[in-house]
């Protein structure tokens, strides 16, 4: 359990905290688009480039070698982080919309027309897009799982949508604008029992909560680092050794290659198959630094002090006057998608930001769930691990005293 001194300590880590918005001292509440990133981690990402900026894998020289192997340890704290069987079932991208992408092309080059693709009513568009792309190719079927008035997936729905003609399911372990965690394990089950192999979007889940592959046996699972206090540019694909063996390349180039001749190209074992290019090993090497933050500082006590602050922000915000608060699930994530007396969630966040209060506002890259809930945006409050009771307070009061401005 942190204590308020852990907090202290905490935000020491983050000297970005510190910056002032028009003389007042940043309340930083878009943890879901992007965290913020501790010195240790930046300090990675320099050493990186001081002393060991070499392309990895390639090189007999010492620079090369050192390079990789910190590209690998942080593969294997990845692997141990999201308990995967081995690092050759996890996979460098540029991040989640990256990981589905890989998926959606080379998994999708098995589908033919009249296949059924499931996923649900609140899906990033980094999970509606690519599919939308591959039915424009292939000829499939999109189909999309309701929600109830809570934010929530009904199993039985769900289970509903299965036909002889489904063959994939791809769904949001916690949805970016709702904040409802969803029952991935169960569905998981459901799909398997119809042979149906699944893709879960854990965007914004692993910063947030224990995620365990053997557990879930999602067949895939993305995510990205900068959700998680690490860099931007970094994302993992995990997928089951029997999917990624059967699957082509999702890029040709340098690195993933056996041999190349004129005539004929084989390919690099897992998971370097799908590597293609230079990669990023100065933001891998720094995204396995984040993970060791993460798990020094514990990610249940990170899920218990979120959840302090999503009750108690909860709590406070209902008692403004013509509040309105999307996604009331009772299994949820720290995050609050509100609107207030009509008021443009553009012209509210403007207003917060004078405050001293960033927020996100708009869709969320969500605009079919916006339809759903009839509205076009909504204000949305995340919060991370170096949030504070007192920030929620003043978070409280300037949504307060915005909305009496338009009152």
């Amino acid at each position: 359990m942190l204590n308020d001194q852990d907090i202290i300590d905490i935000r020491k880590d983050f000297p970005i905290l510190d910056t002032k918005i028009e003389g007042r001292p940043l309340i930083y509440l878009d943890n879901a688009a992007t965290s913020q990133t501790p010195d240790a981690v930046v300090d990675t990402i320099s050493y990186m480039y001081r002393n060991l900026k070499a392309n990895v894998h390639r090189g007999v020289h010492t620079l090369s070698q050192l390079a990789t192997d910190k590209q690998e340890e942080a593969r294997e704290k990845v692997r141990r982080y999201i308990n995967a069987d081995s690092t050759g079932e996890i996979i460098f991208t540029r991040g989640t919309t990256e990981a589905i992408n890989l998926v959606a092309s080379s998994f999708g080059g098995t589908l033919t027309h009249g296949d059924e693709i499931i996923i649900t009513a609140m899906e990033h568009h980094a999970n509606i897009v690519p599919w939308q792309l591959l039915q424009r190719n292939k000829r499939i079927r999109l189909r999309i799982v309701p929600l109830n008035e809570r934010g929530e997936i009904v199993t039985e729905d769900y289970e509903d949508l299965f036909t002889e003609n489904t063959r994939f399911v791809a769904i949001s372990h916690v949805s970016n604008v709702l904040g409802s965690i969803n029952p991935v394990k169960k569905m998981i089950e459901i799909a398997h029992s119809h042979g149906v192999p699944v893709l879960v979007d854990g965007a914004q889940a692993v910063s947030c909560m224990k995620v365990d592959m053997k557990e879930l046996d999602a067949d895939f699972y993305a995510f990205s680092a900068h959700k998680m206090y690490g860099p931007t540019g970094v994302g993992v694909l995990y997928g089951k050794k029997k999917f990624l063996e059967m699957m082509p390349p999702y890029q040709g180039g340098g690195e993933m290659i056996g041999t190349v001749t004129f005539e004929k190209t084989t390919f690099a074992g897992l998971p370097y198959k799908f590597e293609a290019g230079t990669p990023d090993f100065v933001g891998i090497a720094a995204f396995g630094t984040a993970i060791d933050y993460i798990q020094d500082i514990g990610i249940d006590n990170i899920a218990a002090h979120e959840d302090r602050l999503l009750k108690a922000a909860t709590e406070k915000l209902q008692q403004i006057p013509g509040m309105r608060i999307f996604g009331t699930s009772e299994n949820k994530s720290a995050v609050i998608s509100f609107l207030v007396n009509g008021i443009n969630s553009y012209d509210m966040g403007t207003i917060l930001d004078k405050l001293g209060v960033a927020v996100r506002t708009g869709h969320h890259c969500a605009e079919p769930l916006m339809h759903r809930l009839g509205i076009e945006g909504t204000v949305r409050a995340s919060f991370g691990v170096y949030n504070t009771m007192e920030e929620v307070e003043q978070f409280v009061a300037a949504v307060e005293r915005t909305a009496k401005m338009f009152s």
